[in-house]
């Protein structure tokens, strides 16, 4: 055995130690509360770049790991933006207004800011006043005499024709007669027999009675028909006579209201002098003139009978309003608008849709709304990517708006199949700019796949979830920790309870020269050790509750951990904490279930015989073996080849399993234990049960770092403690990390009394003689691998393998006998 004392890790690095008494500071009290984003000095160079570009695609997308304050740092710029006074002017504005020429084209009005609605009640007053106005004006008795002049003209010109056709109507021997025809009557041309008018039909029946001569009929009808036709021509005549009344009583009603609209309109393009308002207000003018009688009063309507409900009258007056759709009179500085639930409708606005008595669906300019996109215009929208992604046509629409900078407002139902209305507003000039949040993968996936992305967000702001650890973040950490207890108005933290929190931070981190920045985590382990305290009756925190947090925290969560220890403990998992075995070694395995993550060892186990197989893992050959896994096995062959086969082929099947594993088996952290489990195997030598292996392996036999190296030397720790520790327990990791070392308390103290061990490993060699007690054995300078030596031992059998191979597959009465030989005796596979 191998008479050699190994290298284990300084206690002094498995945990670092926030002493309390070198912090500045008694209590929480006496620290001021953070006012500035901790560690994201690159995210925040990028978001104020993206912010101080105007340029068309200089959009921010916002990544890193959710709880790094991304969000708070967008609003806490710009809130700095705006103390500094350089957000920008206030944004106009927005409203649509009625097209008359063209009613499915309403156009927008831009106004600015507070004069939308002032805009919109100037016009409900116009309509007001002339309501009153005008029946006003056409009840006066000038109007009224010039309407009776007009209309008498006409009526004694129709009566005149009308009177001197019917004298001749009666000299020719013929009477007019007013014959009712439905609700209507006209005069009608009948013949005078004997002095009454007889109908042509009754003359007819006449004849055929010899009572009446047919040549006196056949005149009758030849006058008659003559009479018809110029009360015909006197029918047009009336009509054309209708039709300039009309025009001139038109013109008269022109002439005398225009000026009370004009004046009333003339008001508000004083008020209201932009070209766009100027020439809408015109079509309104020419709206109002075309269609006067609508203001007047109508006859009153008799009330409804009892129990009958009369339909709601519709505001005729409707296409006169104004639909305010961005409001800034509120505003203060560029609009920031955050989109919670960022689907069609809310982004970019809707048309919607209304039910008519009729049951037909129908729709107007007044029932455009806007969207978040259009009430962030001149400033910044800020919403969940994943989130917008998720809703259907949010994407190709954000795309064409940030290209276009042009905003088109129109129904996006996926789930109504026919179109409701031909409404198309006149598009809306957009200049928002758009900050999305979202994970880094998202980003990628969308930078790699989608070509109009990386112009349209130009600007990365990427959050990290660790900063460097030093004096001054670890006083921002304080600083934090104050603004906490004053915000959720939290019991003070003393110096022990700051300390423990920032070892929080550390182990978070991952690494004791990092802290991490994930400042939700930090903040809910502040209020939860404040509840501690509560019920403790302590007046301040302590390093006690928040001990307590972490403890209670991790009790909530880790039942499935539990149970795998249970089942350890009992024998259902079969794990080994002491002893030797040759071709067994204990490797470790993180289980990640999102809240939680822990530890815990899983047995490998190699089995190698003669054969041309090479290496089977197990694993992949029943599809449970994910590429990473796959992709260790591949280097461990590599270094086999390396190590043992530059002087002859290796020709052995070996087989490799990780024991009891049934959901799947991932990365390649456990290559390195593979490796050792193989050389037992092929070497015969036994291998350490109470060593837990964990760390990747390259072709080269360098262990390369891994992750998870805290919650896998607790999973160990935790089974040996169940088990029992001996002492002589403990566990292989990669030496570079040693600096990711941050173990729980009381697996620091087990090492500090020499109840547990942990090893820092380099090499395969460094580990295999740790495993084994024998030396690892180096090349000699004859090429040889040294005898007795573990190296030196796989050597030797992969060369015997080799000659009983080629023993086996010469033939002959040698190879029948080593057959037969075989078959009699033991088999030949090992371990």
């Amino acid at each position: 055995m191998l008479n050699k004392t190994f290298e284990e890790v300084p206690i002094e690095k498995l945990r670092w130690r926030c002493d309390p008494d070198t912090l500045p500071f008694k209590t929480t009290e006496s620290i001021h509360p953070c006012d500035e984003i901790i560690g994201q000095d690159r995210a925040l160079e990028a978001i104020r770049l993206g912010l101080d570009i105007n340029g068309i695609g200089y959009n921010i997308f916002v990544t890193g790991l959710a709880g790094t304050g991304r969000f708070t740092t967008i609003k806490c710029v710009l809130e700095e933006m705006d103390e500094m006074d350089i957000k920008g002017k206030i944004p106009n504005d927005l409203c649509y207004v009625n097209n008359f020429k063209n009613p499915d084209m309403p156009h927008m009005i831009s106004l600015p800011a507070g004069q939308g609605n002032a805009f919109k009640k100037e016009m409900e007053n116009l309509i007001e006043t002339l309501k009153k106005k005008i029946p006003l004006i056409f009840e006066n008795e000038t109007y009224l005499n010039k309407k009776k002049e007009v209309v008498e003209k006409f009526r004694n010109r129709q009566a005149e024709m009308f009177r001197e056709f019917e004298k001749k109507v009666n000299k020719e021997g013929f009477a007019l007669v007013q014959i009712q025809m439905g609700p209507y009557s006209r005069p009608g041309i009948f013949p005078l027999v004997e002095g009454n008018p007889v109908n042509i039909d009754q003359l007819e029946t006449m004849v055929e009675e010899d009572k009446f001569s047919k040549e006196e009929l056949e005149k009758i009808k030849g006058k008659q028909t003559g009479l018809i036709n110029e009360l015909e021509d006197i029918f047009k005549e009336t009509r054309k006579a209708e039709k300039e009344i009309k025009e001139e009583l038109t013109s008269l009603d022109n002439e005398v209201i225009s000026p009370a609209i004009k004046d009333s309109i003339s008001d508000i393009k004083e008020k209201f002098n932009f070209e766009k308002v100027q020439q809408y207000l015109d079509e309104v003018q020419e709206d109002i003139l075309a269609n006067l009688g609508r203001f007047r009063e109508k006859e009153e309507t008799p009330p409804p009978l009892p129990g009958l409900v009369m339909p709601q009258q519709v505001d005729s007056f409707s296409e006169y309003q104004a639909n305010v759709l961005v409001d800034n009179s509120e505003t203060k500085g560029a609009p920031i608008i955050v989109e919670t639930t960022p689907n069609y409708r809310n982004i970019f606005g809707t048309v919607e849709r209304v039910v008519e008595r009729s049951g037909i669906w129908k729709t107007d300019f007044l029932h455009i709304k806007a969207g978040s996109f259009l009430r962030g215009n001149g400033g910044y929208l800020i919403f969940n990517v994943l989130d917008a992604l998720m809703e259907p046509g949010v994407w190709p629409a954000l795309k064409r708006t940030l290209k276009n900078q042009v905003i088109e407002i129109q129904t996006y139902d996926p789930l109504y199949f026919f179109s409701t209305s031909a409404l198309k507003p006149e598009p809306i000039d957009c200049n928002t700019k758009v900050i999305m949040i979202g994970d880094t993968h998202i980003y990628y996936l969308l930078y790699s796949l989608d070509d109009d992305f990386k112009k349209i967000f130009k600007i990365k702001a990427d959050f990290d979830s660790v900063m460097n650890k030093d004096n001054e973040r670890i006083q921002q950490y304080a600083s934090f920790i104050r603004k906490i207890c004053d915000q959720d108005k939290l019991r003070p933290f003393d110096n022990s309870g700051i300390a423990a929190v920032i070892e929080y931070g550390v182990r978070i981190a991952g690494r004791q020269k990092k802290l991490s920045t994930r400042f939700h985590l930090v903040a809910d382990l502040l209020r939860e050790a404040n509840y501690w305290a509560e019920k403790d009756g302590s007046d301040v925190v302590t390093e006690k509750q928040v001990d307590k947090t972490i403890e209670k925290r991790a009790y909530r969560v880790n039942l499935i951990e539990e149970k795998i220890q249970e089942m350890i403990d009992d024998g259902t998992i079969l794990i080994d904490s002491d002893g030797m075995v040759v071709g067994q070694v204990n490797g470790l395995s993180v289980y990640n279930l999102g809240d939680y993550m822990f530890g815990k060892p899983s047995r490998i186990t190699v089995k190698t015989s003669m054969g041309k197989a090479g290496i089977i893992n197990i694993e992949r050959e029943a599809e449970m073996s994910g590429p990473t896994h796959n992709k260790g096995v591949y280097i461990l062959a590599g270094y086999l080849r390396g190590k043992y086969a530059q002087d002859k082929p290796i020709t052995m099947s070996a087989s490799i399993c990780f024991e009891q594993s049934y959901s799947g088996v991932d990365g390649d952290s456990a290559s390195s234990t593979e490796i050792y489990a193989l050389l037992s195997s092929i070497s015969e030598l036994p291998l350490r049960q109470d060593i837990a292996v964990t760390g990747s392996v390259n072709q080269k036999g360098e262990i390369q770092p891994i992750g998870g190296v805290n919650e896998k030397i607790e999973g160990f720790f935790d089974v040996c403690k169940a088990k029992g520790l001996t002492g002589k327990q403990g566990v292989m990791i990669p030496h570079l990390n040693v600096d990711d070392l941050m173990l729980r308390k009381d697996v620091v103290e087990a090492v500090k009394e020499g109840k547990f061990h942990i090893y820092p490993v380099k090499t395969i060699d460094q580990g295999i003689e740790i495993l084994t007690g024998v030396e690892a054995g180096e090349r000699l300078e004859d090429g040889r691998l040294k005898e007795g030596t573990v190296n030196g031992l796989v050597d030797e059998k992969l060369r015997e393998l080799g000659m009983k191979i080629k023993e086996f597959e010469g033939g002959g009465e040698e190879g029948a006998k080593e057959e037969k030989k075989k078959k009699k005796g033991k088999s030949s596979c090992h371990g």
